[in-house]
């Protein structure tokens, strides 16, 4: 099968929320067969079959309901041919080994996942190829001021939260504190090498208990030329040295010429629908990588896009019936209850530049909140406003790590 894409294979799709991989699968000529969390009704309009499973933003679904819901669909479709795991299963090798069983991983290993995201596993590793990564430790410090608390395998940034003194909490380590402005390095890698796709910046959607929680992305940007190179050489040299294959990412703290890598995100992340504009579908080129072939042409995409999730202010005890725009995303069905703190949907925009298409979306979100949470449009423009200057110009080094 070449990067052209399927004719109508069947494809299981597992992570906490299908409709990206879904739509992307879609684009590759598949049919996606998808399990997750949230039963956004574009992700049922995209699936050939579809299950709901249980689970928690953040810390992906739960073992024994995305079995059954993957072996259900596995007999709806047939002769599947494989897997693609989304973001919620980091934290989980034993499930992940439990699937490679039964499925075609089309993706990063178990082995390759354990060793990438068990923070003294990716520290070490780091540490043994000279790459500059913070500090980590896995007992209280006598200094938490300096330190952030992490939870192992979790996603999306919701989970990290300033250290406090005092045991820390089960699965949970430390991570020093270090300058720089987030962004990420998108790459296909086939166990060898990699090709790089481009940078993205992102920003946060920070809330009282959640000041780290990931909001969106914006790309391509432009990364200086020897932070650029010096990444793309420490990605590359993670790749020999695990194996990784297919879509990933890496999350970079980026200060002036100094950078540091946070992570790496071992599967398609919250930038595949700007990544997926190109004229090689996206997903064809992760199931050739995690084949072991790289593309020839790379599948970068012309302009500049960018996306968020749009978190509820307020309860929205029933969201209304609406005439969605074609540039919202994973729109809840008419009726479902939104809790504060959660997502409502996605919003995207296009733009000739990273910044045009941060201030189209801006307006796009502050438009659409006005409709859901019925508050006057020209105060919600005003406050996207507000925010999106202040994520252009903030400087807090610790606003996106995970779910990329």
């Amino acid at each position: 099968m070449g990067l052209g894409g399927a004719t109508g294979a069947a494809i299981l799709i597992a992570a906490q929320s299908g409709r990206a991989l879904a739509a992307a699968a879609r684009r590759a000529g598949y049919r996606p067969f998808v399990a997750d969390l949230f039963g956004d009704d574009d992700t049922r309009a995209l699936a050939a079959g579809y299950r709901r499973v249980p689970g928690r933003l953040g810390a992906g679904p739960g073992a024994r309901g995305v079995e059954a819901a993957l072996a259900a669909l596995a007999a709806e479709a047939g002769r599947p041919v494989g897997l693609v795991l989304g973001s919620g299963f980091e934290g989980s090798p034993g499930l992940m080994r439990r699937l490679a069983e039964r499925y075609p991983l089309l993706g990063a290993s178990p082995d390759s996942v354990a060793a990438l995201k068990d923070p003294e596993s990716f520290a070490a590793l780091c540490t043994r190829l000279a790459i500059p990564h913070p500090e980590i430790a896995l007992a209280p410090v006598p200094d938490p001021g300096a330190w952030l608390a992490k939870r192992r395998g979790a996603s999306g940034g919701g989970h990290i939260r300033a250290a406090r003194a005092g045991r820390l909490a089960a699965r949970t380590y430390l991570q020093r504190r270090v300058a720089g402005r987030p962004h990420a390095l998108a790459a296909l890698a086939d166990g060898r090498g990699l090709a790089v796709l481009g940078a993205t910046e992102q920003w946060t959607a920070s809330g009282t208990d959640r000041p780290f929680r990931y909001a969106g992305a914006a790309g391509p940007v432009t990364l200086p030329d020897s932070v650029r190179a010096a990444a793309e050489r420490a990605l590359a040299g993670l790749v020999a040295a695990t194996g990784l294959r297919g879509l990933g990412s890496a999350d970079l703290l980026v200060d002036g010429a100094a950078w540091w890598l946070l992570e790496v995100n071992p599967r398609p992340g919250a930038t595949l629908d700007l990544l997926d504009r190109g004229p090689v579908p996206l997903l064809a080129a992760h199931i050739a990588a995690s084949r072991g072939r790289l593309p020839e042409a790379l599948p970068i995409p012309a302009g500049a896009a960018a996306a968020e999730i749009l978190y509820a202010e307020a309860d929205i005890p029933a969201v209304p019936a609406l005439d969605w725009p074609g540039w919202t995303m994973d729109r809840p069905a008419a009726g479902s209850r939104v809790a504060a703190g959660a997502p409502i949907c996605t919003v995207m925009a296009e733009g000739a530049d990273a910044a045009a298409a941060r201030h189209a979306l801006a307006v796009r979100s502050a438009a659409l909140r006005a409709r859901l949470e019925k508050r006057p449009a020209d105060a919600a423009l005003a406050f996207a406003g507000r925010g999106f200057m202040l994520g252009d110009t903030a400087q807090d080094p610790r606003s996106r790590t995970g779910e990329g």
